[in-house]
């Protein structure tokens, strides 16, 4: 077994969507001040309400799941997932033994980069990343290798970057898809030749699909398991987000694909997913009914919708502030704003969402925090009401008039 150093392991890891802005946002918080949060993608403080036979499911299954199930999961919700998987998501020979469920989609993510590293190992991530998957390859021992997304192409992965940066090291490489933090889409032909680079290095394609049932414009999201069986890969979602319920922690992992070369790798998982004895049964016990309806909130995505009006709201009112643009997502509910740096001396994104907190009471999340090394962009979740978000809008354009960071 492997032993760390456990404050040198930490003092490595970034997880500043959690840092000391919010630390300060608490403090405000403390004293009585009223926040505006445009930093959590947790549906539920916003108004958003699961669906009422999802909270029915949890409740009529509560006095049989008093005790533990299988580590991988109940089976009912297993089998569940490995049909969504094969009739829903396309994805070849998924067996509800395929499938592990974990207390949300972060669990799992853990999980499988602890059953992966050894000291030194690469994984390939995307900058900007959703951090947590930077900080579970850095807290595995490994070493997370950032690839660029580009902003000129709707912030599609750059594939000649991640050639260059694949190294015999590599272990894994991961993709967001849908994105957080930009809400990109990646299309087929993408999908494509990320799997032809994983199929000619070998490497494992870990992919975070949890936002994959909240796609607008008439798109459909492709998962990358789909149309590569020929190599290993794993998905990751969960019910969080797509049926408003993120406080049940209540996800799911699946290995799709070619297992023949990493028996050892699947033997660690099982290993490590038997450790932790299983994850919460109530909240498994309501998928099967959860993913009957796998699309419960497409009313919210259409023109008309909470969310799709949101989207448009935001990212028009962004786009109409002198020294600043926007990207239209095409899922989920976060963009990812870029800033003028110039026009306004921001040196320190940190130190400029913190500014604007300390001055209009509002919370953003710097682009820092996502692995983004430049200090021009931020990110906003649009999920609050329009009044609110117009309230945003509004404190934005007038903090900017006269913003020069020191």
């Amino acid at each position: 077994m492997r032993i760390f150093n456990k404050s040198h392991k930490l003092d490595n890891v970034c997880y500043d969507i959690r840092g000391p802005v919010m630390d300060e946002a608490n403090r405000m918080i403390a004293r009585g001040e009223k926040i505006l949060k445009l930093n959590i993608g947790n549906p539920a403080p916003f108004g958003f309400r699961a669906p009422d036979e999802v909270i029915e499911a949890m409740q009529s299954n509560l006095i049989s799941t008093e005790g533990y199930s299988d580590s991988k999961g109940l089976f009912a919700a297993r089998n569940a997932i490995a049909d969504y998987c094969v009739n829903v998501k396309h994805i070849e020979g998924v067996t509800p033994d395929d499938v592990y469920t974990g207390n949300g989609a972060s669990e799992l993510i853990t999980m499988s980069m602890q059953g992966l590293l050894d000291n030194g190992d690469e994984v390939l991530v995307p900058a900007p990343d959703y951090p947590l998957w930077t900080a579970s390859v850095t807290l595995a021992g490994g070493k997370a290798v950032h690839y660029i997304c580009d902003e000129q192409s709707d912030w599609f992965p750059d594939i000649s970057d991640i050639r260059s940066k694949v190294t015999s090291r590599t272990k894994g490489i991961v993709i967001i898809n849908p994105n957080n933090p930009t809400g990109a889409l990646y299309s087929r032909e993408l999908l494509e030749e990320i799997a032809d680079i994983a199929r000619e290095n070998e490497l494992i394609v870990f992919s975070d699909e949890i936002y994959d049932r909240l796609v607008m414009d008439g798109l459909e999201h492709i998962s990358i398991s789909s149309i590569a069986p020929d190599i290993f890969s794993v998905t990751f979602n969960g019910l969080s987000k797509s049926h408003l319920i993120a406080g049940y922690r209540c996800g799911w992992m699946t290995l799709c694909g070619n297992k023949t070369n990493v028996k050892g790798y699947i033997e660690g998982i099982n290993l490590l997913s038997s450790m932790r004895l299983c994850s919460n049964v109530p909240a498994q016990s309501l998928i099967p009914v959860a993913l009957k309806n796998a699309y419960t909130a497409r009313e919210m995505l259409i023109p008309g919708g909470r969310i799709y009006e949101q989207r448009r709201f935001i990212c028009d009112a962004i786009n109409s502030i002198p020294g600043m643009s926007v990207v239209r997502p095409r899922a989920a509910f976060y963009i990812f704003p870029k800033i003028d740096t110039e026009r306004f001396n921001i040196t320190d994104d940190e130190k400029f969402v913190l500014d604007f907190l300390k001055q209009k009471k509002i919370l953003l999340t710097h682009g820092g925090g996502f692995h983004w090394e430049k200090p021009d962009h931020f990110r906003v979740v649009y999920l609050p009401c329009l009044d609110e978000l117009r309230q945003a809008a509004d404190g934005l354009r007038d903090f900017l008039a006269d913003y020069r960071q020191d």
